[in-house]
């Protein structure tokens, strides 16, 4: 499968996902546990955003060879840095619950398990 129809699906029901854990926590939980849900999901998708724009980068058609390993390197730390700080600073001011922000940052890898259980029910299961 092409990995623009890939993650075009995924943003997709990364949304579904979203909407539906954000609706779910906002008649269930706190005010806290919510805004950890949300902040948890946006935090996590930008991530994720981030790390297939270096995907993308790296292993794309018009990579070039100036781009070297060490300058990869520094960016997946420093946006694993900037991840670090955003969460430290939501829980150090008590912003988000934690149980909250869990929740919220797991939204992506529902989205992916999701979109790999779709993939495999449509493939009969049969593998690539």
């Amino acid at each position: 499968m092409e990995w623009e129809i890939f993650y075009e699906d995924l943003k997709k029901k990364y949304w579904i996902v979203f909407l539906l854990i954000s609706s779910v926590s906002l008649f269930t939980l706190s005010p806290s546990h919510t805004l950890g849900v949300i902040a948890g999901s946006m935090v996590s998708m930008a991530n994720f955003m981030f790390l297939q724009h270096a995907f993308k980068k790296v292993f794309g058609t018009d990579f070039k060879r100036k781009t070297r390993k060490i300058s990869i390197f520094l960016y997946y730390y420093f946006r694993l840095s900037v991840l670090g700080v955003i969460i430290f600073i939501l829980l150090k001011h008590k912003l988000v619950h934690p149980v909250g922000l869990i929740i919220g940052l797991s939204t992506v890898v529902i989205s992916i398990t999701v979109v790999g259980v779709i993939m495999a029910i449509k493939t009969g299961g049969q593998g690539a």
